[in-house]
This record gives structure tokens, sequence and C-alpha cells, in this order.
């Protein structure tokens, strides 16, 4: 049965998958209007910001300057009116904005005096291209019907399809986007005796190839996944998800191997194909060169790539640029090009030779922006050669759930406006597993100012700080939320055993701290109701102070080590050739390093703060060269750094576990209540607990907004409990999946609960929002803009944040407040909609519970009890120095090196 006739499942599940999981919007306006300028306002030459015009009710566009991209190219001092033709100006119908070309932009103005420059950008003037690699392979399997359809669906209006293509026995071109059909397919398990093995590029690799296959081969026989999870087969060979830490659900939906024509009947903006590698099919006496300039004549081909010479120059003649451009593909730096035996770093030398043959490069993302231990470096030179060459670049390698460089803080969009929108250059297109989130980056997110003001009314409430970016309740977390634009400043309090509160993510240090590694590990309790640990409340302020120390200490400690093996090495005996330190015994060991070994041991013995990583078993580490930095700070500290920041409306204090540090004499709410006193603030002030209790108290004495925290996913709330709820706090935190619950990891439903709090007026603020993808539903697509987006979009009031820096830039996105014409990469998504296409259904899972009257009752708090003031004895809960024994150095010369050493370290020490 030919592959091109067997779509029925696929054209049975389009609706589904066009449909149903995002909010149908509108289409933006016809290239073919014209636009009446109205207004102007002058952009100085040079400027790294644009001038922009957008499209208002009436058909008119003011033109100002501002960070909105791809805009007109025009700057003026006062009011200017006129027409700007189409054939002068190119639309950007993504949004409304026309983008004056370089060479052609004249249009009549009368009152225009002001010179504009458009900063460097893309080579040919236009919005970078958006290319989805083997569609939406970021979801669904990479090169299946329903990766390409949801790919057109999801991304900008102009995205590129890709096909890797590869070709069967018979000739015929198929996309995979890998060579080996067990990657990519099941073919191993229908054909288990086909495995083979081939040289290629040089290398011998095993598996199964297309070219021991025809096409129905590929298409009469398919694997399907029955319930016992044993195979059966039934017609077909099917694509499925190769990379492992994506969803595998669809695997088992029937998606057919497809061929490049049935690709192209999608209709796509632009296709693309790779031809990776030509070589190894000449082997096998099939020609990839034969099938592209044959597919070309049916097929509308706008891209050819290849990382080989040969092929790109042996059909450089037959193509012309207007219609399909040739584009050199770059792989690792060290790698070797089989036609010309060079590797690709010397031939990136050499862009005038790659002129020759192609229009544009395509290199690795880390071609532009190197990265050393997964930091950013500066960034190359390469785009601009390129451009300087004639060359358009295109970029590689991006995947929103791949770890890339940590200075991104997991937020790909960042990572794709580093390659358009850095003051510098622009590349020409990006090449991504997840096209919407380029197609956001582009359209939504470059060229905005960190001053716009934001579209949409959400308050963006920090946790621990930017705790995504440094050690949560640190004065390095603080600063960077304040410097993200955060609303509300948190402060999670808790208290030390001589009654100071401050602030800290956890009452167990172990949970926020490297304190297991101290002198104070032998504090470890287990207490009912807070479980194992270290606790706050065990230490004085001065030792949880001790726990900021930063990791230079410690190196400047092991330098005095070095220090003292240096002189053990000059004052050894020689035996032979080799000057051997001896010793004999551990006391001869102690006595050559006497002072070294005190700093050394006091400095490690100091505990530091630690960035708190959720995901370390997936090598999602958070900012790991910072951490231990930071300083631990007090609430009255916190309260200060508040005051002086005049970008914050508010702070907000947690208070838990009050009814067990009154058990142990200290009184929490008394603390916070003394420290807001003598610390008066015009900002507002928000008290959150998960107990009901708490908040009476704070009710009794001030005017504060008290928060109140659902400690679990609910669905729903009894009307009399949120009237209880209102009693004594006037907002509410509940979870991410109390509105949106998941089930195998897709989204469900949306719940009431927000709609239903907010109908009590009742404010609604939902935790907890991180960028790494791991903490998002499938739905969300590894991206933290369209999991606040669809959050957003559910009426909810506020979000509490590891990274306050993406919630504040979504609100500045230039896609908000579109209506109708909000595209679908801004649209929210719809729950179920991807869960119904999962093939076969998984089990339903039990709702979550209501929440009741009795789930929001507390016992009254406890009265504190007397508490005799902690006093440090130096009996092994505070680490006190040991008397530095004397002696003279073996060495007079290191004396000095020695002694300076200890000096730098003890004045940061103390």
């Amino acid at each position: 049965m030919p592959l091109h006739h067997s779509l029925s499942l696929e054209t049975k599940l389009r609706k589904k998958v066009t449909s149903t999981f995002f909010s149908q919007t509108k289409s933006h306006s016809s290239r073919d209007e014209p636009v009446k300028i109205v207004s102007t306002t002058a952009v100085p030459s040079g400027s790294s910001e644009y001038s922009s015009g957008q499209t208002s009710a009436d058909g008119n566009v003011e033109v100002h300057a501002a960070s909105e991209p791809l805009a007109a190219l025009l700057g003026c001092s006062g009011r200017c009116s006129g027409i700007w033709q189409h054939n002068e100006f190119v639309e950007d119908t993504r949004r409304k904005v026309y983008l004056a070309r370089n060479d052609k932009s004249t249009p009549n103005m009368n009152k225009c005096t002001a010179n504009v420059t458009i900063p460097p950008q893309t080579y040919a003037g236009t919005p970078p291209l958006v290319i989805a690699r083997g569609g939406f392979s970021g979801l669904f399997p990479g090169s299946s019907y329903n990766a390409y359809q949801f790919a057109l669906e999801t991304s900008v209006p102009d995205v590129i399809l890709w096909c890797d293509v590869q070709l069967t026995k018979d000739g015929v071109g198929i996309c995979l986007p890998d060579l080996r059909l067990d990657y990519v397919s099941n073919a191993a398990l229908v054909f288990k005796n086909k495995r083979s093995t081939y040289i290629v590029n040089g290398v011998s690799m095993q598996g199964w190839f297309p070219v021991d296959f025809t096409l129905n081969d590929l298409a009469n026989v398919f694997c399907e996944l029955d319930p016992n999870r044993t195979y059966k087969f039934v017609s077909s060979c099917t694509v499925i998800q190769n990379i492992y830490s994506r969803t595998n659900l669809f695997d088992q939906s029937q998606l057919q191997i497809l061929r490049v024509e049935d690709v192209a009947q999608l209709k796509p903006p632009g296709l693309w194909l790779n031809i990776q590698h030509d070589a190894f099919f000449s082997q096998h006496n099939l020609s990839m060169r034969s099938f592209v300039i044959s597919t070309s004549r049916s097929v509308i081909v706008n891209y050819i790539s290849s990382p080989e010479v040969n092929f790109l120059r042996s059909i450089v003649t037959r193509f012309r640029p207007s219609t399909t451009k040739l584009v050199f593909r770059f792989l690792g730096q060290d790698n070797i090009e089989p036609s010309t035996n060079q590797s690709y770093g010397s031939l990136l030398k050499n862009l005038t030779f790659v002129k020759t043959f192609a229009a544009g490069i395509l290199v690795p993302k880390s071609y532009i922006w190197p990265v050393d231990s997964l930091y950013l470096q500066p960034h190359t030179s390469v785009v601009l050669d390129a451009h300087k060459e004639g060359l358009e670049v295109f970029a590689s390698e991006f995947a929103n759930d791949v770890p890339f460089a940590y200075n991104y803080s997991y937020d790909p969009v960042a990572e794709y406006t580093s390659f358009v929108d850095n003051g510098n250059f622009s590349v020409d297109g990006v090449l991504s597993d997840f096209p919407i989130t380029p197609s956001e980056a582009i359209d939504c997110f470059s060229h905005i100012g960190k001053n716009t003001s934001g579209k949409e009314n959400l308050l963006v409430i920090s946790n621990e700080g930017a705790s995504g970016d440094y050690p949560g309740c640190t004065d390095l977390a603080y600063v960077k939320a304040i410097s993200d634009g955060v609303d509300i400043l948190d402060c999670p309090v808790q208290m030390t055993s001589d009654g100071i509160p401050f602030c800290l993510g956890s009452i167990n240090l172990i949970d926020r701290t490297t304190v297991v590694q101290s002198n104070y590990s032998s504090l470890t309790a287990s207490i009912p109701g807070l479980g194992d640990g270290i606790f706050t409340f065990n230490l004085t302020w001065s030792q949880i102070q001790s726990l900021h120390r930063k990791l230079k200490l410690l190196f400047l400690a092991a330098l005095l080590l070095v220090v003292e093996a240096l002189q053990l090495y000059l004052t050894s005996p020689v035996i032979g050739m080799l000057r051997i330190p001896m010793f004999t015994s551990a006391q001869d060991y102690m006595k050559i390093k006497p002072v070294n070994l005190w700093v050394y041991d006091r400095l490690r013995k100091k505990a530091l703060a630690a960035i708190r990583t959720p995901y370390p078993d997936s090598d999602l580490y958070r900012n790991p060269s910072y951490k231990n930095a930071g300083k631990i700070i007090a609430l009255s500290e916190f309260l200060m750094l508040a005051n002086n920041a005049t970008s914050i409306t508010g702070v907000l204090i947690r208070v838990e576990n009050a009814a067990y540090l009154a058990t142990q004499g200290l009184s929490v709410i008394g603390a916070v209540q003394d420290a807001l006193a003598n610390n008066q603030t015009v900002k507002k002030v928000m008290i959150r607990s998960t107990n009901s209790s708490v908040l009476k108290s704070f009710k009794e004495h001030s005017s504060y907004e008290l928060v109140y925290e659902v400690d679990e996913n609910i669905r729903d709330a009894l009307n009399s409990t949120i009237l209880d709820i209102k009693k004594f706090a006037s907002s509410v935190v509940i979870s991410k999946d109390s509105l949106f619950p998941r089930n195998v990891g897709f989204l469900t439903v949306l719940t009431d609960i927000s709609s239903r709090l907010q109908a009590f007026k009742v404010p609604v603020y939902v935790q907890l929002f991180s960028n790494e993808f791991l903490s998002q539903a499938w739905d969300f697509f590894a991206d933290a803009y369209v999991e606040i987006n669809s959050f957003a979009m559910a009426g909810i009031n506020g979000v509490i944040s590891d990274f306050p820096e993406s919630a504040v830039k979504y609100r500045r996105n230039r896609c908000l407040g579109l209506g109708d014409q909000t595209p679908t990469y801004m649209a929210p998504v719809q729950p179920g909609g991807l869960l119904q296409i999962v093939s076969p259904q998984p089990p339903a899972e039990a709702p979550n519970p209501v929440l009741k009257d009795t789930d929001v009752v507390e016992p009254p708090l406890p009265s504190v009890a007397v508490r005799t003031p902690p006093s440090d004895t130096g009996n092994g809960s505070t680490a006190v120095p040991p008397t530095p024994p004397s002696g003279q150095p073996k060495v007079a010369v290191h004396i000095v090196l020695s002694h300076l050493v200890i000096f730098l370290a003890t004045l940061l020490l103390f």
C-alpha cells in the first residue's frame, strides 16, 4: 500500500491536534494593506532600539521610539503624514509592524528631520526564520504527521518545516531524523533479523538502515504496544520518540513514516531538506543529487542543507537562489568534512570558499555563543563575518529540554533572544525542536526593554528571592529579585535559639545549607512533625551568620596547605633524584602545619548557604558556580533592603511552625511584629501561613494583607469554607495542580477553584513556578512562558516563582492584549487537548478533594514557654578555635608568604 494513501489515522487526528489544544485566534492582516503614518517620535541615529509602527483600529499607524522589533525605518522630530506603500515596506504580518527595506524605503514625508540607522540584524533585514526540526519533535515523534501539523499550528505563520532526508532501497526519499531506523522507529522490533553494519563517514555503525528496506517494507508492517506491554504485529512500521526525557505516550499512535511528498502536501510556508549522508547513500548506488533535483520539479523546496561540500557543489548550478537556497551545515569544529578532508573549524575560516557553493551556513549554537562548563563565553564574530561574505547564518541545536547555559536560568526564550536581540547581530534563523518557543521569542519578547510597561495585571511574588539563580533568602537572591522587577519580595521567617528572626526557606538547615558538613553536624535531631534535621532554633544568630562563608575562603585555606606542602618538600631529604617528604606519624604531620591546619579546619567547619536544586538526578543544577554564595540575612535587614528598593510594591512574610516554636520558648509572631514595628514601611505588608490561627493572631493587631496557603491540591472549596477563610485571610495561595491537575504528566481539566474564590472577592496566587522543564506539564512544551500565560489567562491574580525575572518578562511581552488577534503561541493551552490523543488512554486518576470547613480550622496557638537564653559554651555546638601551637618554620624563606596568606584568610574570616 503506498505510504501517502495510509494517512487516514493522521487525518482523523488532525482536528484533535490542531483545534482542541489552543484557544482559537484569528490571523493577522494581509500584506497588501497600506498604512498611513499619523505620528512619529525621533530615534537617535545608531540606536539599538527600533522606531516602530503599530496598526491602530482605523488602519493608521503611530510610529514612535520604542523597543519594538522589525519596525519602520523612520525617525522624526515632529508629526509626519504620508503613505508607506506595500512595494516600499515589508510587513511583519505576525503583529502588523512594517519594516522598511534598507535600499527602497522612501516614504512621502513632509516634516521628517531625524536620520535613523537600523541596528545590525538579519542579513536580509527580515524577521529571523523559525525552522521546526522534524516538526514539533520536542513533543511528538520527530518527522511524524502530528509533529509537522502541530508545528504549523503553533508557530509563526512563515515557519519552515525541516526534513532529514533518508533514501530507501528503492530510492524513495523519507523524512527521518536519524540514519538508523532503530533510533527513531520501531523497525528493530518489526525486522528483528535485519540488523546491519556499515561504514558511515569512516566510522563503523550497527543498526537498521533505510538502504535495506523498500518503501513498501516500511509501510506494510506495524508495531502496536498492547495493554500487556508486549508487541504484536499489525500493518506498518511507525516512528517513535527517540529522546528519553520526552514522553513516549505518542509512540503508540500509529504515526507512519512520511515521504518528502507527504510533508509537502501539508502546504508548509517553507520546506527545508537536510541531506546529511550523501556519501553513504552513494556507496549503496543511491543518488541524493538525482532525488533532490527530481523532487524540486514537483515540490517547492526552499532550503537544501548538507555537511558535505561535494554534494552542494554538485547541485549549485541546478537551483536558483531566489527559489532554493543551499546551506552548508557545519558539524563539530574538530570533525572532518569528507570532501575536503578539512576540519569544519578550518572551513569556518574560509567563508569566501563556502560562498562559492552556498547562500548560507548552518552552525551549532556554540559556534556563536561558546560555553565553558555550561557558562557563556563572549560571542564570536561568526555571524558578522558570514554576513560580510553575503552568507545567511542559521543556528542549530535548540531544545527546551536539554540543559543549556546557566546564564539563561533555564529560560529558553532568553537563549533565543541572545541570538536575535543582543545589540550586535541577529542570526537569520534558528533550528528548534520546540518551534513555539522561538516563535514567541522573536515575535513577542525580542527588543523589549526592561522599562516597558506590563500589559498583564499579574502580581509577581518571589520565592526566597530569585532562588533559581542564587541560594534562597541570601542577599544575592534578594538583590537579583529586585533587579528582575519583582513586585512582592518574600521572607520565610525562621527563629534562632536566641530569638532572632531571619529569612530562610526551611526550618531545617539541612534543606538550605551545607550544615551537615560543618562542626554543627552533631546537633541532628528527630522531631515529630518536623522530621530529622538540624534546626534553626538550635543555633544562635552568630552561629547562623557563619553559614554564609563563601567558597573563596576555603580556597585561601587550601592555599595555606599548599604553602606548607612546599615548605615540607624543600626541607625533605633527597633520595636519589627525588625529594621525599618524610613523616612517620600523624603527630609528625600535625607539627608541620600547625597554624594552617587550624585556619583550614575552622573554615571547613563553617557551613555554607546552599542553592536548592530540585532536580539533581537530572543534572539540572542551578548556577553551580554560586551554589554557596550569598549572606543569610535577618528579618530586620530584609525589611531595610525592601524599604530601600523603590521598584517593589510590598513584602510577604511567611510564618510557619509557630505552635512548635512557642513550646520552645520562641514567639515567631511576636518577633515578626516587633521587626515590622521597628522598620516602618509604606509598602504593602503581606503575612502568609498555612495555619489559620497564625493569621488570626496577626489580624488582631494589624491591618496587613493576610494570605492563607492551602497546603494540599484541591479542586474546589465549599461556600462555607470560603466564608470561613475570609474571617482570617483576605487572599489565598493554591498549588498549580489545584488549577490544572495532571495525569501521566498531561493536563486534564481547568478547575473552578480560582474563579470560585474570586467570586467571593478573594484574590488567588498560585505556586510554585520554576523554569526547569521537569516542573511543567507536557502541555506547556518545556516553556515557562506557555505555562505562565495559561495560568494568567485562567484569571489568577499572581504567581509565586523561583525565577521572578521570567514572570516579569512575561507581563511585558507585546503579544498580550491583542484580543482575537492573539497568535496561537500566546494563546492559553486547552487542558485535556493533548491527553485525548494519547493512545491507549491512561487510567483516570481520582480527582483532587474539595476543601472543607474542617480543613481550615486549627487549634489555638499555645502560650510561649519560658526559655533559658542559650550561651556559646564551646561544648561542640559552637566551634571554638584551638590555641595555635607555637614553633619555628623549618625554612625561613617561606615565613613571609605563609604568614601573609594566613593574615588574608583571617581578615576574611572575621
